[in-house]
């Protein structure tokens, strides 16, 4: 029986925070001292033992321990939030792997900035040095397994570049594994459309921000002119449009998506996406990533936009939408690219190039995991990270599954697990064979007996709006 989606009352409150850190409960003991507390007191799963410690940085590391540990040690990477020690995405999916043996490790991470790309990488695997260090249960692993989502998904897909004798294999979730510029440079492609097409006045501040509340004030103002927008033909075509240059999924609510050609339903989903989430969400973030890399990241000064929006697969949607509200693409693809004038830093950028993106190389089997309908961070990352990966001469190293749903992150035990078992049987026999085939996927979800789960299927997800065409957009 195919399982059923998650309702969609939760699944926004979801996405909003999802890459928030994870509420752990501070130990008793000292640093790298163990917490003889009762599973009661922790919050993990009965006959474990809790761990913490600290790092040189300053980073805080925690370790959940089971007492049948079944050799497996798994080294998790948390999402954009509070910089605070997180071993597992949520409290149901660490306590079914502790059910199961497995051993969870995770840091804090360090710095002054959410976006911590910086030291994240270090942090892990220093926080894996210290764990078995200071833990004898697991100071000698059968293997080593690194897992991740969202901004961790990214985090993650950078450990598995740096994994050689450290780890055996990695799977990343939701991730930003397109990279940090590609990520920073098409949100702003479709913040700026927003700006100049359904603001007044196209006055809207986009880089550069002082503080967190300037860059949410900004986010919530772009939702207001998308809000606005959606009350007139022109508005709805010209939200497309923006949306396609974000590369905003055309499904966010309700229990299916809309049908390929009901372009009116579909710019809706965008509308209603950009509006509660998207926006608010990467304005706010917008701050901490320039303040992390000490200078502004995107850049669209000499894109041609019209060349863009031929990469996008929701180009015939625009054009049908301009054509009904007796608007002229070409005209508005034209005003955008000769209006477009938002530089980088260009050490900002080399930075981030030097931390947050991936060169593709993988001395160690990846799996990524993806819902077909992300609003925060859109399936297409997934296109062109296999790009990178093959360009690297490594694609026999990659293998990428999806779920058939919305939100962000929002996978089930099951879908966590279904993963995890397709990895391993990677990692024990060094070959993938059929373990990411979506039906296998789907048995061995359902075979977990941990409730509903987002089903498996299969999909290509389609090219990332913005990743190329932008000759000239990072140059002094």
């Amino acid at each position: 029986m195919t399982p059923k989606l998650p309702r969609r009352t939760g699944a926004v409150a979801a996405t909003l925070v999802c890459c928030a850190a994870l509420t752990t409960t501070a130990a008793c003991a000292g640093p790298g001292g163990a917490d003889t507390r009762t599973a009661a007191d922790t919050g993990t799963a009965p006959h474990t033992r809790h761990y913490t410690g600290e790092l040189a940085d300053g980073a805080q590391w925690i370790a959940d321990v089971p007492d049948d540990f079944n050799g497996t040690l798994m080294l998790f990477s948390h999402g954009y939030g509070p910089l605070a020690a997180q071993n597992a995405p949520d409290a149901t999916t660490r306590d079914a792997l502790l059910a199961r043996g497995y051993a969870l490790i995770g840091s804090s991470y360090s710095g002054s900035s959410r976006w911590a790309l910086n030291t994240a990488v270090k942090d892990q695997f220093a926080a894996l040095g210290a764990a078995r260090q200071k833990v004898g249960e697991i100071s000698d692993p059968k293997r080593t397994l690194a897992w991740g989502e969202s901004m961790g998904g990214l985090i993650n897909s950078l450990i598995a570049q740096h994994g050689r004798g450290r780890i055996d294999g990695a799977l990343s979730a939701c991730g930003i594994v397109a990279g940090g510029v590609d990520f920073n440079d098409y949100q702003v492609d479709g913040d700026y459309a927003v700006d100049q097409l359904l603001a007044p006045g196209g006055q809207i501040k986009l880089t550069g921000f002082s503080s967190d509340e300037e860059a949410a004030a900004s986010g919530k103002a772009l939702a207001r002119a998308v809000r606005h927008a959606q009350t007139t033909p022109q508005g709805r075509a010209r939200t497309a449009l923006a949306a396609a240059l974000r590369n905003q999924p055309t499904w966010f609510s309700g229990k299916r998506p809309p049908g390929a050609h009901d372009y009116a339903a579909r710019e809706q989903q965008q509308a209603e996406g950009l509006i509660k989430v998207s926006l608010p969400f990467t304005l706010g973030a917008r701050h901490q990533v320039e303040k992390a890399e000490g200078g502004r990241i995107s850049a669209n000064a000499g894109v041609d936009y019209a060349r863009l929006l031929r990469h996008s697969k929701d180009l015939p949607q625009v054009r049908a939408l301009y054509k009904k509200a007796g608007l002229d693409l070409t005209e508005d693809l034209t005003r955008l690219t000769r209006n477009a004038r938002i530089k980088a830093d260009p050490d900002a950028v080399r930075r981030m190039e030097r931390t947050a993106v991936p060169s593709g190389h993988l001395p160690v089997p990846h799996l990524t995991l993806h819902t077909t309908d992300d609003p925060l961070n859109p399936a297409p990352q997934e296109s062109e990270y296999a790009r990178t990966v093959r360009g690297a001469g490594d694609g026999s190293m990659l293998r990428q599954t999806y779920v058939h749903g919305t939100g962000h992150c929002t996978f089930r035990p099951a879908n966590w697990l279904a993963a995890l078992k397709a990895l391993e049987h990677r990692v024990d026999t060094g070959s993938w064979g059929a373990a990411t085939a979506p039906q296998r996927l789907n048995d061995a979800a359902k075979g977990t007996g941990e409730g509903a789960f987002l089903p498996f299927l299969r999909y290509t997800a389609p090219e990332l709006v913005g990743a190329r065409g932008r000759t000239g957009a990072h140059q002094p």
